[in-house]
């Protein structure tokens, strides 16, 4: 299939290059900065950066929409697309009724429509391996869903039909075991290495930790550390020990009472 790319961050820089891999052809790459858009295509076989949102005369049936959901709506305002256009997001969050709506206000033409999202984490340094990512699809035409399941397939072991409801619940859940996990590891590492610590110190502890919970049914039940043991003296040292980072503290402070409140249910 021939495919076009509107936006290129981390989403899109991945997705665009592991469908090429798997035979499809990438025609056009669009991007607020052209240079950013540029960037990725050197790394496809033939796509060019495309320097409007203007893409009546592109020869790509389907448009994957990769910005943010906060530039969802304005880029829906200012595209046009080719009829028989296919316009897919891979936005955890965004329903598919919103984007329909947005279309019907801003489009002349009748466009269908879907979901296509990943769930997984992307850094553009950082390779992924797309046979293990499940992929979650949507869309209310059944030619258009079955053709992102085929897409699905072909990049995935593990391809899923999720409807909004049920994709808004996954990506509150994946903020929680991915983005928030990110950043308590990131301010772990910075208290060691502020205290002239090594973080590698703690990466027996990660490890274990994270293969704790992957292997367990309730992982709460695995749940260890002060909180869940009650010991206020421990978590009143600790308060004493972040008084000066009171970002920290009040973290630290809200997941140990997080802990308790789930011990005690």
């Amino acid at each position: 299939m021939k495919i076009s790319f509107i936006g290129s961050g981390n989403v899109a820089w991945h997705l665009s290059q592991a469908l090429e891999n798997i035979g499809h052809s990438v025609e056009e790459v669009y991007s607020r900065n052209p240079k950013h858009a540029e960037a990725l295509t050197k790394l496809l076989y033939n796509a060019s950066a495309h320097h409007s949102l203007d893409f009546r005369d592109s020869a790509a049936q389907i448009f994957f929409l990769c910005v943010s959901d906060d530039a969802i709506s304005e880029v829906i305002k200012h595209l046009t697309l080719p009829l028989d256009a296919i316009l897919i997001h891979t936005s955890g969050s965004k329903s598919l009724h919103e984007m329909d709506e947005m279309l019907r206000v801003y489009s002349d033409i009748p466009i269908k429509t879907g979901v296509f999202y990943p769930v997984q984490t992307f850094s553009k340094v950082f390779h992924v391996n797309f046979s293990t990512i499940p992929i979650c699809i949507e869309s209310d035409n059944e030619s258009v869903e079955n053709l992102l399941i085929t897409l699905g397939q072909e990049l995935s072991d593990i391809t899923y039909a999720v409807n909004s409801e049920e994709r808004k619940v996954l990506h509150v859940a994946a903020v929680f075991a991915c983005n928030f996990t990110n950043h308590l590891l990131g301010v772990a590492q910075e208290l060691m290495e502020e205290n002239d610590l090594e973080f590698d110190l703690l990466k027996p502890l990660i490890h274990e930790t994270v293969r704790k919970a992957l292997d367990s049914k309730n992982i709460f039940n695995v749940q260890t550390g002060p909180a869940v043991r009650d010991d206020q003296k421990i978590i009143n040292q600790h308060l004493l020990f972040l008084k000066q980072l009171p970002d920290y503290q009040h973290i630290y402070r809200a997941l140990s009472e997080g802990i308790s409140h789930q011990k005690h249910k």
